[in-house]
């Protein structure tokens, strides 16, 4: 099923086009910081603002009441009208961030009583009490004593000590999850209690009787690993007071030598939130003082997540964007054209070529000793943990840059960027985020894994990044390394036609990434891969011209596209990925351009409240504020641009 080409537009068409592109352009423009990099809210659900409330009381903080009357605010509008609070807005109940978010709330004073706690109490009763909350709503909770800690799945601090050849061993864990488990390690051995000064605990959050147990978020668990390791959790609760003491002490000393190495200054350990607070809390509870550089840092670097918005709500951020924020909106930019766009694009890039690792092996060197860094991180400072899909959107940056305004300078940055993503391709073809070969899919199973994000195997968006860039950096079609991740891409592909999305919402992000890649990688454009996923993005347009998608399509299952009211970054991803495989002249593409006309803001931005971005495939979801924004702009231009030549061929890897 293909659309029929659409007439050349009319003037009057194509100054409003122009119109839309300059005052987008203009909007995005007057973002850009004073040093040349951009970077935009990163919105979570009510779990982070929530712990850092409780962060402060665990360490009896001296109180801040304005701060926590922001705070406050913040919680108590997003609450769902289910009585608790979702994942990702307009979500359904979660449990865990409801437990949190009560308690947090508590904890500033809000009466139990008053008609939102009493909704979110009987919301959590209805579901199973406190005792039915994830792994880590349960540590939160044994830490201020309103839980037990016998209700927590054993993990020996003795763990960090393990050879990498033993089959539960940090290494094979993800980025995210070592940053966040390694103190935990401590805490769960020191058994510390929060400080607490108000005394406030939960009780009333429990059944009288557990009748729902917490269940598994993974969507890979197998009953025999589930069997062995909820009986290898009964051995280690039995043994774990007779662990020799001097081995207990190495333990500890070796969790508090890999935090402090990773610290990254005042963006903390793993630069992410729940790494940075338990990094504090492990501080704390080895009874390093307040004023201890290590425990200041890293305090530190948790108040520096906090957004004061102008209403006067605040909350936390999980972590900051700023690198795939800039290398995003130059990629904008430099479609948009003209003097001041890419002057300020060329702003950016110089912002962006210094912070490139290329004296730091980081953990990814575990599996990949060989390779030299070379790689970007996500954040400000992130050494240790740079990731492939920022890396390969950068090198691309910077390459265009290089052929388009025949910038010098970038060639040993792209070469570098390029070796060191080649470098961690996996076995099956396939790129991760941030490591190769981290598919030990059997880790899911175990009891404190109950989350089911403890991986970071290849995905296709990813993989379909990388192809992108070796695409546009002229890798041949048939190369080995090209020949594999092709391969890989045609075997991931659904059979619906389109492909996962594992760090953006979700089969819309998968299948724009991929069609990038396939056009990148000189894939023709009838080929039946291309033909089925363009069929599938057309029949999943909405009726008034936009895409959308819900987080619920990351169900257990996986069971494929859930529809959603049109979003702007959305309807972008659809838009560049139809003109990637050639069909800016279809009529499903001018109907998303004539959503994004139609939507566009009087400040020439769009709005989006509707979460785009994956953290953790039903777990955890991210508001990019930056999305609605570069994306729709990107779109746009490339629209425009294509429309007026004469090719109407996408030359850029994305």
């Amino acid at each position: 099923m293909y659309d029929v080409a659409q007439a050349p537009p009319s003037p009057d068409a194509t100054t409003a086009l122009d119109a839309m592109v300059d005052r987008a352009a203009a909007a995005v423009i007057k973002t850009q910081r004073p040093d040349g990099h951009w970077v935009f809210e990163l919105e979570a659900d009510a779990t982070i603002p929530a712990e850092y409330i409780l962060l402060r009381h665990y360490l009896g903080e001296p109180a801040d009441l304005d701060l926590e009357a922001s705070i406050g605010r913040y919680l108590r509008r997003i609450q769902g009208d289910h009585g608790g609070w979702p994942l990702f807005h307009a979500g359904a109940f979660d449990i865990s961030a409801t437990v949190k978010a009560y308690f947090a709330l508590k904890m500033i004073g809000d009466d139990t009583g008053a008609p939102h706690m009493a909704r979110a109490r009987a919301a959590v009763l209805a579901h199973g009490g406190a005792a039915a909350a994830n792994v880590f709503t349960r540590f939160q909770l044994a830490l201020y004593g309103a839980g037990p800690w016998s209700a927590l799945p054993t993990m020996p601090v003795e763990l960090i000590l393990l050879p990498r050849w033993f089959p539960i061993h940090l290494s094979k864990m993800s980025y995210w999850a070592r940053t966040v488990i390694v103190p935990l390690l401590v805490l769960q051995v020191k058994k510390p209690i929060a400080k607490n000064a108000r005394r406030v605990l939960v009780d009333e959050l429990y059944l009288p009787k557990t009748t729902v147990k917490p269940t598994s978020k993974a969507a890979d668990t197998k009953l025999i690993w589930t069997v062995g390791f909820n009986a290898l959790d009964v051995i280690l609760k039995a043994v774990d007071p007779f662990w020799p003491k001097g081995l207990r002490q190495k333990a500890i000393d070796r969790c508090v030598a890999f935090t402090v190495e990773r610290l990254n200054g005042e963006d903390g350990l793993g630069a992410i939130y729940p790494a940075i607070a338990n990094s504090v809390m492990m501080f704390a509870a080895l009874g390093y003082p307040e004023d201890h550089p290590h425990r200041a840092i890293a305090r530190k670097a948790v108040e520096n997540l906090l957004v004061y918005r102008e209403d006067g709500e605040v909350y936390c951020q999980p972590c900051v964007s700023p690198v795939w924020d800039t290398a995003l909106t130059v990629h904008a930019l430099l479609e948009v054209g003209g003097e001041e766009a890419e002057a300020r694009a060329l702003e950016g890039l110089e912002w962006l070529e210094p912070r490139q690792v290329l004296n730091v092996k980081g953990d990814w060197a575990e599996e990949k000793p060989d390779v030299r860094p070379g790689g970007w991180a996500f954040q400000y400072n992130n050494d240790h943990y740079p990731d492939l899909d920022d890396t390969a959107v950068v090198v691309m940056a910077l390459d265009r840059a290089r052929r388009r305004l025949g910038v010098l300078g970038y060639d040993e940055a792209i070469a570098r960027g390029e070796e060191w993503t080649v470098g961690l391709q996996s076995k099956d073809g396939g790129w991760g985020a941030f490591d190769a070969d981290n598919s030990y899919h059997y880790l899911n199973n175990i009891p404190f894994a109950d989350h089911g994000a403890l991986l970071d195997p290849p995905t296709e968006d990813v993989s379909g990044r990388v192809v992108s860039m070796l695409g546009q950096l002229g890798e041949a079609k048939d190369s080995p390394r090209m020949t594999a991740a092709l391969a890989y891409i045609e075997k991931t592909q659904l059979a619906d036609g389109s492909w996962f999305g594992r760090w953006g919402v979700n089969y819309v992000y998968g299948t724009w990434s991929v069609l990038c890649a396939l056009n990148a990688a000189g894939v023709p454009h009838n080929a039946p891969t291309i033909r089925k996923a363009v069929d599938w993005l057309v029949t999943i347009q909405n009726p008034d011209g936009g895409w959308g998608e819900d987080c619920d399509s990351y169900d257990l299952a996986y069971k494929g596209y859930r529809p959603a009211p049109s979003t702007a970054s959305q309807t972008a991803w659809a838009l560049l990925a139809l003109m990637a495989v050639g069909k800016v002249d279809s009529d499903a593409a001018a109907r998303g351009m004539g959503w994004l006309q139609a939507n566009q803001q009087p400040d020439g931005l769009w709005g989006q409240e509707l979460y785009t971005g994956g953290g953790f495939p039903r777990v955890f979801y991210l508001r990019y504020h930056g999305y609605p924004k570069f994306f729709p702009l990107w779109a746009a231009a490339r629209y425009r641009n294509l429309k007026r030549s004469n090719t109407r061929e996408v030359a850029w890897g994305m």
